[in-house]
């Protein structure tokens, strides 16, 4: 059965809300670094080099590597 939020008192509303957008926050601000950084760029870059000729692996033989 699927939560409802009338359920939710105001400040338990207020307390998600918040949560929320701490959490969107974050991610954008750890966004911000990541793509500010030339070596991060850079791997993006090599990566996407690698998917397009095929240097790539399945989940699955990686983990039967381990």
């Amino acid at each position: 059965m699927p939560e409802k939020i009338k359920d939710l008192t105001v400040k338990e509303l207020k307390k998600l809300i918040r949560k929320t957008v701490e959490e969107v926050l974050e991610d954008y601000f750890e966004d911000l670094i990541a793509l500010s950084s030339k070596k991060f760029i850079n791997s993006i870059k090599k990566a996407r080099e690698d998917y397009r000729r095929g240097r790539v692996k399945s989940m699955e033989d990686i983990l039967n590597e381990l």
